[in-house]
């Protein structure tokens, strides 16, 4: 690893991060690289909800529910396996894999930044002026860290509604769906929006029956619409119920079984419910307006391009801030605060060079500009898509649906947007995010050597196609 010498200028910068999630614990590596003292308040774990309750664990799972999938079509593929109807998932294995794996990615962030020489504080913090923390200790106890500038990456937790009040036991958030040691008979998702899509494909691999209630039209209202007609699709072929234009008013349990009242006067019957209708950022009770940080309506904190709050020696990062709720998000987010406030090369977030993944079977990525802002006017460019049935790899791979995009300026013939639905979409989405980082020409992408057979080569088919739009 290269060795990186601190910026002497720093090191009586006093740095104080409160919330150790990705957005906390990468500002804190950058800004101990740069030379300044670093501390970091976190009352969970390193890596905070992201590694703890939330992103590693439900990747985790989704993992063990597409290792499920590749035996379940492993016939297709000539291999025969003895007993496979009679095959079952172990959820206390399961549970127990995907928690001790958060557990461990927490240890390593915390021993990475430990050598660094990060000061790791557990507790709660809140602000008492613009230099002065408090933190509350689990044993009552209390102390005040004094600090030249703060970062606040207090992240959010799973948004409730009144009348759906999570127990942990038939009815969840985000965080408490491991509390489940046996698949459920049938799991009913409120909310078709990452979470609930992510979770709703999951438990349908792994044998629930799965309905999901969407308030919108249709799954996944944020992301491309080629992209959600093709999950739509594999959910009806796979037996997931997608309720549409259905608004969940109440969850109630009797017993072994919950009740979901809609507001057309339906009721959805099933053995457990997810509740996954956004989040809500964790900015009430820290004192911020007390000291002059703005927020918005929605208790979002207020943030520049370089992460800057109203108040000059202030920054924010991550979910807290509203921009977008993604792990990658937070962490480039701490990393531009850290730059611009110790005086290193900076460069403003861009969100048309944000790059994202939907861990649904299949996969789907993103980055950059969106077919929808090219139809909204947004944006002059040709599009392209190309579906992966024709391709070699695909077809050796079992692979009938999924499809790549390429959005490319009009004129210039720049790639400025790409789209991914496949295998493992968010490894192959990372071309097209160097392609639109690097205002690449569709030629550069077009001209480059793909691996026969690939599914990237499809990436290439797609820029030379677009080759012929310029």
């Amino acid at each position: 690893m290269e060795n990186v010498s601190a910026d002497p200028r720093n090191k009586a910068t006093r740095l104080v991060i409160l919330g150790g999630g990705p957005g906390g614990y990468e500002a804190a590596m950058g800004a101990a690289q740069l030379g300044a003292n670093v501390t970091v308040v976190e009352r969970a774990g390193m890596g905070g909800s992201a590694v703890l309750t939330d992103v590693v664990p439900s990747k985790t799972l989704i993992a063990t529910a597409d290792a499920v999938r590749r035996v379940q079509h492993a016939e297709t593929f000539g291999v025969h396996i003895e007993g496979i109807d009679d095959a079952q998932t172990d959820f206390s294995v399961v549970n127990h894999r995907l928690l001790e794996l958060a557990k461990e990615q927490s240890s390593d962030i915390r021993t990475g930044l430990e050598r660094a020489g990060v000061r790791i504080v557990v507790g709660e913090g809140r602000l008492l002026d613009r230099k002065n923390i408090a933190v509350s200790h689990p044993d009552g106890s209390e102390q005040t860290i004094q600090a030249d500038a703060i970062l606040l990456a207090v992240g959010a937790h799973p948004r409730e509604l009144p009348t759906a009040k999570p127990d942990g036991e038939r009815i969840f958030n985000w965080t408490q769906i491991y509390n489940m040691n046996e698949v459920p008979e049938h799991l009913i998702v409120v909310g078709s929006g990452v979470t609930g899509a992510e979770f709703a494909s999951a438990y349908n691999l792994l044998g629930a029956k799965v309905t999901l209630v969407s308030s919108r039209d249709r799954v996944l209202p944020g992301e491309d619409a080629d992209a959600a007609a093709v999950l739509e699709g594999t959910f009806k072929e796979n037996g997931v119920n997608v309720v549409s234009q259905a608004r969940a008013e109440g969850v109630e349990r009797k017993g072994d079984k919950v009740f979901v009242s809609l507001a057309d006067g339906r009721v959805l019957e099933g053995s457990h419910c997810l509740i996954a209708v956004g989040g809500i950022p964790n900015t009430e009770g820290l004192g911020l307006e007390e000291v002059g940080v703005q927020l918005t309506d929605s208790g979002h904190i207020k943030v520049d391009g370089v992460s800057r709050t109203t108040v000059t020696n202030i920054y924010s990062a991550g979910d807290c801030t509203g921009v977008f709720a993604l792990a990658s998000v937070a962490a480039m987010q701490g990393r531009i605060a850290v730059a611009h406030l110790l005086g290193d090369s900076v460069k403003p977030l861009d969100l048309n060079l944000v790059s994202s993944n939907v861990f649904t079977s299949p996969e789907i990525a993103t980055v950059g500009v969106s077919q929808r802002a090219v139809a909204e006017g947004k944006y002059q460019a040709n599009i392209i898509k190309v579906d992966l049935n024709t391709n070699a790899r695909a077809k050796m791979m079992n692979v009938e649906k999924g499809f790549v995009k390429i959005v490319s300026r009009k004129g210039s013939g720049t790639v400025i947007g790409g789209v991914v639905v496949a295998p493992r979409a968010s490894e192959l989405i990372f071309s097209l995010a160097l392609a639109v980082q690097n205002s690449l020409h569709v030629d550069d992408v077009a001209e480059t050597f793909s691996v026969y057979p690939s599914l990237s080569g499809s990436l290439a088919e797609a820029a030379r196609r677009l080759h012929r739009r310029m």
